[in-house]
């Protein structure tokens, strides 16, 4: 069997694919239960996050199982398999071992070095025991994370290389300005109060926000988290709970909101934002565009002269405002003949002083317009290329409610970008900044740690691989010792206790040592790469019974079961 992990991430897809793939969490035990009911599968865990969806499982056939998994995530997320596809990706044995590893260091986050991972990897870990999906494979897998990663926060300083989702989104509400200082007087409503939630609670409590209110479906996870806050002895922050329905009217008075719930639907419409900072918001002056145009065209005539157009062949009462007469964007479309006509004006023109302030003219645009009238010669007309120029936007205001949506699929609806005074942070703009993020150089050091635990995960499962091997063949030696003992008691009927005992001891010495040099190099060898063809090996040279070697195998399976249903460390 061999470990295989298909999923997608901020890195392979966009937000909006993993937006519409994510999994509810029935959605995710039904995927498990579906994994190992596939052929190619024994063992199935789930890793979903707000930037991931990722399965694990232990296949017996590698094109098989990518197959049959990548069916399995497009089934269960909603999105088709034709779709999902070009976002995948697949790691196999050591490479999987590698990304899981990486993963709970958080050098795969969007913000390096983030710590939330290990929960979450803790959580999928006791979901797949839950639901009986999780062997050694996967329990050994996951366990040997959950440490991995927690070596590499206490070993170094990756925690430097960046922070929690929620601390780095609040910097991005923030613009530059410390956080501390930001928050400082604000009120926050926090809607949802599952980890994520109660996180971002407790980062707004320690950064001095005056007032949070948690909203919640379940009442009492709300006012449980309310009591967290309230009895914290690092923060003097006024909390309270208020049911779902109360959040219209909270919007009216919050500064800072931040939802991550589970919900399959808009949490926060458009609407309800824009009723929320009605009457919050200053007044932006309205910019007429058009007039910005005309003024523009009587800006570039001739003192007391309206703009030229004669002999011009552009329509120039069409062309939109910050449309340069003269560039592409004015001519696309035009045939040859027309276009020529169009370098005639424009050379004796002085229609676009914009262009002569920039440092071209009308020679300039002359030039460029002969050159597409050859290309429209070769190819018949100009393509369609329409590039306006920048254009000025009115200024909006500043912002009286900050959003934060931690949400995958979101909470909040993206319209509310558009709205005047309102300030939204999400899943994507987060993938944005982050991807400028720095990275601290503790980060080199914590991949020498995961390439080190790769190697040494490798050799405990390859020599893991052969202890079934090896106990079977030590059975096979006991059971030769005692059918020998009674051989020669049928031989030695007078033979005393005694005698009989040092005899059955020096064989079992015997035995002992002709197996010791050999069960120790084999368990040498099975450990390093390549070494699993031992096991083999060693079942052929002794003509072990395979079906002795499996009951030593199911015996060690129930024996971790049973340790298993303790739950993870």
């Amino acid at each position: 069997m061999s470990l295989l992990v298909v999923g997608l991430s901020h890195r392979s897809a966009p937000v909006s694919v993993l937006e519409r793939a994510s999994l509810s969490v029935e959605a995710q035990t039904k995927l498990l239960q579906d994994t190992v009911a596939a052929e190619p599968a024994s063992e199935g865990a789930v890793l979903a996050t707000c930037n991931r969806i990722e399965l694990y499982a232990d296949v017996d056939k590698f094109h098989a199982g990518v197959a049959e998994l990548s069916t399995l995530l497009a089934q269960h997320s909603g999105v088709g398999l034709e779709e999902l596809t070009p976002y995948l990706y697949v790691h196999y044995e050591d490479r999987a071992v590698h990304h899981l590893f990486s993963v709970a260091c958080g050098l795969d986050s969007m913000v390096v070095g983030e710590g939330q991972i290990l929960g979450q990897i803790k959580d999928s870990l006791a979901r797949a025991q839950e639901t009986h999906t999780a062997g050694r494979l996967l329990n050994d897998l996951f366990q040997q994370a959950l440490r991995v990663g927690k070596r590499a926060h206490s070993e170094t300083g990756i925690d430097r290389a960046g922070q929690s989702l929620v601390t780095f989104g609040l910097e991005q509400l923030a613009l530059g300005t410390p956080v501390e200082s930001w928050t400082r007087g604000k009120k926050a409503l926090v809607i949802g109060a599952g980890s994520m939630s109660s996180l971002s609670a407790a980062t707004l409590a320690r950064a001095g926000i005056a007032e949070v209110v948690v909203a919640n479906r379940t009442p009492d996870r709300a006012e449980r988290l309310v009591r967290i806050l309230s009895e914290g002895d690092d923060t003097d922050v006024t909390a309270r709970a208020v049911p779902m329905t109360s959040v219209p009217f909270e919007l009216t008075r919050a500064d800072v909101v931040v939802s991550c719930t589970g919900a399959t639907g808009l949490v926060l419409t458009a609407d309800m934002i824009a009723a929320g900072v009605e009457g919050r918001v200053d007044e932006a002056p309205v910019v007429d565009l058009d007039a910005v145009a005309e003024e523009d065209a009587r800006e570039s005539a001739p003192a007391g002269q309206p703009p030229a157009e004669d002999g011009c062949p552009v329509d120039l009462p069409t062309v939109r405002p910050g449309f340069s007469v003269m560039g592409e964007a004015a001519v696309a479309g035009m045939d040859a003949a027309t276009l020529e006509q169009h370098g005639a004006w424009a050379a004796g023109s002085a229609v676009d002083r914009r262009d002569a302030a920039r440092g071209t003219g009308p020679e300039a645009d002359a030039e460029v317009i002969g050159a597409l009238a050859a290309t429209a010669t070769a190819i018949g007309r100009i393509p369609e290329r329409r590039r306006p120029e920048q254009v000025d936007a009115p200024p909006r205001p500043e912002p009286v409610l900050f959003l934060l949506d931690l949400a995958m699929p979101r909470d909040v609806d993206a319209a509310a970008h558009r709205l005047p005074g309102v300030r939204l942070v999400d899943i994507e703009s987060l993938a944005e900044a982050s991807a400028d993020a720095p990275m601290a150089a503790d980060v080199d050091q914590v991949r020498r740690i995961v390439f080190d635990e790769v190697a040494a995960f490798g050799a405990a499962q390859r020599a893991a691989h052969i202890t079934p091997t090896v106990v079977a063949l030590r059975t096979m030696a006991a059971d030769v010792v005692a059918g020998e003992m009674a051989r020669l008691e049928g031989r030695l009927p007078g033979l005393d206790d005694k005698h009989r005992a040092e005899i059955t001891q020096t064989v079992r010495r015997v035995v002992d040592k002709l197996l010791h040099a050999p069960t120790v190099r084999v368990k040498q060898l099975a450990a390093e790469p390549g070494g699993a063809g031992y096991a083999d090996a060693l079942r052929t040279l002794f003509d072990l019974d395979p079906e002795t070697v499996a009951s030593v195998s199911r015996a060690e399976e129930s024996t971790e079961k049973n340790a298993e249903n303790r739950g993870p460390g």
